[in-house]
């Protein structure tokens, strides 16, 4: 059991290293990753290029038998939320005023080959 979570683990750091590299392909700025407080976790924070701050939930399976984007429930959509607006409660300045907000999930399942299909979904 042990090896099978630390493969777990390890799968789910590469999942998130390879979105954090998607989103600065895409010119944003990540200015935060595995946020955590009680109330919920923010795996990776990116400023867009619009100044936009997205709130990124990382999904990274090795198939898609134990679901995907459906295993981001409500309940963990509100712990993101809530973890967000503490996230963004304890800054000031340009990081908080007026900036629009979005989150995402992003879906990885490992391919034969080493790297990931991806499936974005914006705005959840």
């Amino acid at each position: 059991m042990g090896d099978q979570h630390n493969r777990r683990v390890m799968l789910g750091k590469q999942g998130e290293a390879y979105t954090a590299d998607f989103y600065r392909e895409r010119g944003a700025e990540i200015i935060g990753r595995n946020i955590s407080y009680p109330i919920g976790e923010i795996d990776i924070i990116a400023r867009e290029p619009d100044g936009t701050c997205v709130f990124i939930e990382v999904k990274t399976r090795s198939t898609l038998d134990f679901g995907g984007a459906e295993s981001v429930t409500p309940a963990k959509r509100r712990r993101i939320r809530a973890a967000a607006a503490r996230w963004l409660g304890e800054r000031s300045g340009p990081a908080k005023a007026g900036v629009n907000i979005r989150f995402d999930v992003m879906l990885l399942v490992s391919n034969q080959q080493g790297g990931f299909h991806i499936d974005l979904i914006e705005g959840i």
